[in-house]
């Protein structure tokens, strides 16, 4: 069986998950005996030899520099973490059109593709092909507008792509649920396919963090709480902050360690400022490789305090470099990641309880890690690519008995 997959990116030249997810997931099918070809907006290198990857139009990472998006659905963040003002929509139609171009030379049977800004290439595909098109959703736009409307135009997109798949995928039954409530979509034309891990993807820990000054602090009894992800309205970080004031009355040997880059960056300065809590929280800016892994691995507990989130892979990183986490109920992992702390994103009070009970009690600490971490060892994409590859089958059939 032949998949052509549409993407947007691919590690080591993403912004978040979804680069990580698409790859980990196109792994795992791979060895489904299906035969994969990806197409991403640009050239670039990359380490997957278990699949052809393809770029929509012959430019390079410094040509386009807006190799990868985060999903605020506004504006393009670098690789790098860095804001790039290129026009998302003007990017999305060249994307489709040179898909357009390229599939009068490709042969398939399905095509799969992930979130909204391939879902235009998947439509026009459909249109000129008449092949069944499967509409993979790893956020929709309220997630990313953190429960608002967001941008219209994206939710149009959206509402538009989705009526016409031929199948929609929804990492979580949260998100499938979001797309049922904001596109009034049946809910049998939805399957959840929720994200895992690859265990073997991660890198062994040096015996030397890039945080030394967390270390020394650690030396002297103060414990760090970390998060990583994107600054955005969608992943709740005024709500750490705030709690993390109340932690800080009662545990005031506790550092905040906070890693990434969005466009909320000095917004969360001014009210760590405003909170008296500067000196107790640390922003890293955008993080890859060592100072990424290190992060995690220097933490006493991870937070992912998301106001939507769709699934959220780094509490499952977080276990596999050896801390425990707490994690908002709203959001896809909770759903099956069981041995951690789960909150409401807006119970600042609860959230700062929960820290303090684990930053305060290390026997705590360790039963959630432990747990977490025989949770890790059973998991694998191997379950969702099944899933998928039934799913291709299913609708290559009914197509060729059409």
């Amino acid at each position: 069986m032949k998949v052509l997959m549409l993407g947007w990116e691919l590690p080591p030249h993403n912004s978040g998950g979804l680069g990580v997810a698409c790859y980990q997931l196109c792994k795992a099918i791979s060895a489904q005996d299906v035969d994969l070809e990806f197409i991403v907006p640009y050239e670039a290198d990359y380490t997957a030899d278990f699949m052809t990857v393809t770029a929509a139009r012959p430019i390079g990472l410094q040509q386009i520099d807006s190799s990868t998006i985060a999903y605020d659905s506004h504006k393009y963040v670098s690789y790098d973490g860095h804001t790039v003002t290129h026009d998302i929509y003007a990017q999305q139609l060249l994307y489709e059109q040179a898909v357009s171009r390229l599939i009068e030379t490709k042969e398939f049977d399905i095509v799969h593709a992930h979130d909204w800004l391939t879902f235009r290439a998947a439509l026009r595909i459909k249109e000129r092909m008449g092949c069944p098109i499967v509409l993979h959703v790893h956020s929709v736009e309220s997630d990313r507008a953190g429960g608002n409307q967001g941008n219209p135009l994206v939710h149009e997109i959206e509402a538009t792509s989705l009526t016409l798949a031929d199948q929609i995928i929804a990492v979580s039954d949260f998100t499938k649920q979001a797309i049922m409530r904001d596109y009034h979509i049946p809910s049998e034309r939805i399957t959840v396919v929720h994200n895992s891990i690859d265990r073997t993807s991660f890198e062994s820990l040096s015996d030397d963090t890039a945080y030394h000054y967390l270390a020394q602090l650690k030396g002297q009894g103060y414990k760090v709480v970390t998060n990583i992800g994107r600054l955005t309205v969608q992943k709740g970080l005024p709500h750490l902050l705030r709690a993390a004031q109340e932690v800080l009355k009662r545990a005031p040997k506790t550092m905040f360690l906070i890693v990434g880059s969005g466009e909320q960056y000095h917004e969360l300065l001014e009210l760590a400022a405003e909170l008296g809590i500067s000196r107790n929280v640390l922003f890293t800016g955008f993080q890859r490789g060592k100072n990424w892994r290190d992060a995690f691995a220097i933490a006493d507990l991870f937070v992912m305090p998301s106001v939507s989130e769709p699934f959220g892979l780094t509490p499952l990183e977080a276990a596999g470099y050896g801390t425990p986490s707490i994690i908002s109920k709203q959001s896809g992992v909770s759903e099956v990641l069981r041995n951690c702390l789960k909150v409401d994103f807006w119970d600042e009070h609860e959230m700062a309880n929960q820290i303090v009970a684990v930053v305060q009690h290390d026997a705590l600490r360790d039963t959630l890690l432990a747990n977490a971490q025989a949770e890790f060892a059973t998991l694998s994409w191997d379950k969702a690519a099944q899933q998928l590859t039934e799913l291709y089958r299913h609708h290559t059939l009914a197509g060729a008995a059409a």
